[in-house]
Order: structure tokens, then sequence, then C-alpha cells
């Protein structure tokens, strides 16, 4: 199957609530697929293409495990990261580089500064510019760097389509999708960034998510469980989601694309529509409740307060309430 490229036909997803007034309204796309791959709840277009962004580093992260680099569980979990570009972060992507025989002149990623705004703050007062190491990707970055040089392969365009740990990776997100990629655009770092559907990507992550011991797949997922502080950062939604659910390994995106998935397979896939990622975690929440997570559990990230704030709303809501 290719995903068809069209727009995607979005729901309202949620509500934004002032005094139990709706003031705004968040469009968007859901799936929850069972571990079998049924489709246990679906809300606006799952099927279209669409950029799943850096919600498909843990894809990209599998195909460098496939093709034989050797990682720590933390490299791994750099491997798959969006950084906030804290110490820990910027500590780990130099081992991997290291271990490679590689520097952070060997990097492609654009100069920048730290994603997190505390980190960007003290950054810059301690009178550091924007370079390689800081920016988000610098560990995906990292961990193709490494790939490439276990096989010998160009360092020096390891961003192009066609260089051969691209064709690699673009090989390894059809098999997990089970999906023909139908476009490849460039990513914000310079990689290449392969369009997917909703159902594809939620697919790939539970392949993940639910992988036997001694794959490819485990070692990504396990690294990710482990070190979720480095797959984001310690102020981060998605870190502290992880740890709140055990065994769950999750992954944001830039323009609101979250996935997700428990340790027997079950995967969530959210895009929202507008790029407006506070509606992100409130349907991610939801999504999770519906898989059976506790209520209370998720609550630090359900949005609403009272009457005030975010709240899913139509098919998902309904669901639930039914469920």
């Amino acid at each position: 199957m290719i995903p068809e490229i069209r727009i995607p036909a979005h729901e309202p997803l949620v509500h934004l609530l002032r005094d139990g007034m709706v003031e705004g309204v968040h469009h968007g796309s859901a799936v929850v697929l069972a571990p079998d791959g049924r489709v246990l709840f679906s809300a606006g277009d799952i099927e279209a293409a669409f950029y799943p962004r850096s919600a498909a580093k843990p894809l990209q992260a599998t195909a460098m495990a496939r093709l034989g680099v050797e990682l720590s569980p933390a490299g791994f979990a750099v491997g798959a990261a969006s950084h906030s570009g804290e110490e820990i972060h910027l500590a780990e992507v130099l081992r991997t580089l290291d271990g490679a025989g590689l520097t952070t002149e060997d990097l492609r990623t654009p100069e920048d500064l730290p994603f997190d705004p505390v980190e960007r703050d003290a950054w810059v007062s301690a009178g550091r510019g924007a370079n390689r190491l800081a920016h988000n990707c610098s560990g995906k970055h990292a961990a193709m760097l490494a790939t490439c040089r276990l096989h010998g392969w160009s360092t020096k365009d390891y961003l192009d389509p066609g260089h051969p740990l691209q064709r690699a990776i673009a090989g390894c997100v059809e098999n997990l999708t089970g999906q023909r990629i139908p476009k490849v655009a460039v990513d914000g770092c310079g990689a290449p960034l392969f369009a997917v559907s909703l159902r594809g990507l939620a697919t790939a992550v539970g392949k993940i998510a639910s992988a036997a011991a001694g794959t490819p797949e485990r070692l990504v997922a396990e690294g990710i469980r482990k070190h979720p502080e480095l797959v984001a950062g310690t102020r981060r939604d998605v870190t502290a989601l992880m740890r709140a659910v055990p065994g769950l390994i999750a992954k944001d995106g830039f323009e609101a694309v979250q996935v997700a998935a428990l340790p027997d397979g079950t995967a969530i896939a959210v895009k929202i529509a507008d790029g407006g990622d506070r509606a992100r975690q409130p349907v991610l929440a939801a999504a999770l409740e519906l898989c059976g997570v506790d209520r209370d559990v998720l609550k630090p990230f359900a949005g609403t307060t009272g009457t005030d704030g975010l709240r899913v709303t139509g098919a998902l809501a309904e669901h639930h309430l039914a469920a």
C-alpha cells in the first residue's frame, strides 16, 4: 500500500475552554492499534500521507540497529532523540562520535542553540554561540555517522537520499510501516524525511515496542525505556509521560506529531492539524486511557483544570465514555 498524498480529512479533537465556553478548537487525526494491527479507534484521516517529523526517529534508530551499529542503551536513546541540549545529551552524543573515531566537525546538523529554553538561556548567558552539537537532532546524526563508519561508507554525504545509509533507512521504514514511501522531503535537520500514514507510523512503533529480546528493535525500545530523559529532556512532557507509564515508549515531533506504544505492542499515533503542540498531550492521554492506562496516572497530561483548559472532544471522548 502507498499512502495517498492529499489534504487530510482531520476532525475536531480538542476544545480550549474558558469558564466552560469553547474558545478554540484543534482539529487532527488519531489512531489506536491493537497488538495484532487491528484498529481499536480512529478519528480523522489515518491513511493520508503526512510527514512524521521527529516522531520517526525510533524507526531511523531501528534501521541503524539493523545495520549493526553498536551503541549502549543510552546511545540508542539519544540516537532516537530530539534532545533538549542539556549536558547529559551533549555528553552522550560526544561518546557516540568518539566511539566511531569522529568529531563534531563531522556532523551535518545546522548550527543551533539548545532546544530547552532554560538550557538556551544559560548557554547564551555563558557566551556560547550556536553550533552543530547543540542541535536537537545531533544524537541521530551521530548514530548515522557511526553506522557509516562501521560499513566504510562516506561520512561527507550521509544525508543524501541516495547514500547507502539513507536507502537502508528508507527500506526499514517501509518494512516497519508495511507501506511504500510516497514522498521524500528534507527534515529541519537536513536528513531525508519519509512521508507515511498515521496507521503506518503506529504500526511501526508498535513493532518496536513489542520486539523480542535480542532483536535490533528491542535494542532501540530498551534504550528509550531506560533513558527517557535522553530521548527528550528532564523538563519535557514526553520524558515525564514515559516515567509515569511503565514500559511506554513515546516520541514527539514538530508540527504536533506524537507516537506512543505499550510493551504489548498497543500503539498510538496522533497528528494535530494546525501544528499546535498544546493539543498533542491531551489527545495522547485520552488515547492511553482508552488503552487501559489508569486515569489518575494520566491526569497531569490531560490539560483541563475545572471548567478551563484543553478538553478532548468528538469521537475520542465519545469512544472513551462508551468503552
